[in-house]
């Protein structure tokens, strides 16, 4: 194939970009390069014959509509968002006009390629979006979000992004555009950009610094190994039914202290502090973040049973893999520490 992928130079969308270079796809990485985007992500894959950039705003219709004519892709991977919960609550403006907007430009440059090209049978608009829209789980763990639970944002992040999905169901109801929608629960691994739990706690504990857990650390998350990621959504672009929705999980669920103290006791063994204490010792409790959904979980059913996915990554393995790759890259990791609000505490007004 020929995949578009938009947000290609960002956690989720570079893994994306590097596995599908691998297995043979054409790409074409779309990308803004706002303040999360980092172009060393696809490094490895940036001087293949199957690679190509466009340094493009996705609520750019002109620019989109170049690069449409241009590339003509077999199928879009609509990725690029602004994603972070903090950055939503003190900003929600950039939230409004990237995931709400952005998608709207995405859906209306598509469907104008789609209709063009005579609606190609295989074409495909595959949004991805996140279990956030489902709103909050009790700890009740029969309980868990499947793709027909009832959107309940909370955030402005979590609600811009449903809106998106709703855009997208719209435009495959109203124009018959082909859409799929998959929606996952909280990445991690290599390249995470270092404002998101892990890479904080990975970074502060090397630093010497806090490690800041908000509330009391019950919070629960499911957590999913991005390139275990990246591999269900090259399947769901490829094998998805059209119109469908697959909601993609970890089976990893952990509360936030319990996933602390595991990257400590992997730190400790890893790299060893020099006074001989335990980076366990840094974790330090603090106010906690305005509305905080309590826990999320996925059912994977939908996915496992109609196309074969499941998670290969325990979150032991993945959290261990994660933490050699940080401490193997000290170069990428100290080039975005000066980059706006990094290392700040964001998220706070109420």
């Amino acid at each position: 194939m020929k995949i578009l992928v938009t947000g290609g130079a960002g956690f989720i969308g570079s893994a994306v970009v590097r596995l599908a270079v691998a297995r043979g796809h054409q790409v074409v990485n779309l990308d803004a390069l706002t303040y999360a985007a980092c172009l060393d992500n696809v490094a490895a894959v940036a001087d293949s014959p199957l690679y190509a950039f466009e340094q493009v705003d996705i609520r750019d219709r002109a620019a989109l509509d170049t690069v449409f004519t241009r590339h003509r892709p077999d199928v879009v991977m609509h990725l690029a968002a602004e994603s972070h919960v903090d950055r939503s609550i003190d900003g929600p403006g950039d939230f409004i006009e990237t995931n709400i907007t952005g998608t709207y430009q995405m859906l209306e440059a598509a469907r104008k390629y789609w209709a063009e090209a005579g609606r190609p049978e295989g074409f495909r608009f595959h949004h991805i979006s996140t279990d956030e829209v489902y709103g909050s789980l009790p700890a009740d763990p029969s309980v868990m979000f499947t793709e027909e639970t009832g959107y309940d944002p909370r955030s402005p992040y979590s609600a811009s992004k449903a809106a998106s999905d709703h855009l997208v169901r719209a435009w495959g109801e109203t124009y018959g555009l082909p859409v799929v929608l998959t929606n996952c629960s909280n990445n991690y691994g290599p390249y995470h950009f270092p404002e998101k739990l892990i890479p904080v706690v990975i970074l502060n504990a090397l630093a010497g610094k806090p490690l800041p857990i908000y509330g009391d650390g019950s919070n629960v998350r499911d957590w999913l190994y991005v390139e275990d990621h990246a591999d269900a959504l090259l399947l769901v672009v490829a094998k998805g039914r059209v119109g469908r929705s697959y909601n993609i999980g970890g089976e990893n669920e952990r509360s936030n202290l319990e996933l602390v103290e595991t990257l400590c006791a992997i730190l400790d063994e890893k790299r060893p502090r020099e006074d001989g204490g335990s980076y366990k010792d840094q974790i330090t409790f603090v106010t906690d973040r305005p509305g905080h959904d309590a826990r999320y979980a996925i059912d994977p059913s939908r996915i496992r049973d109609e196309l074969g996915w499941r998670p290969s990554v325990t979150v032991e393995e993945g959290l261990a893999r994660t933490v050699q790759w940080y401490l193997d890259n000290e170069a990428w990791w100290q080039a975005l520490q000066n980059r706006d609000g990094v290392g700040q505490r964001l998220g706070v007004k109420a």
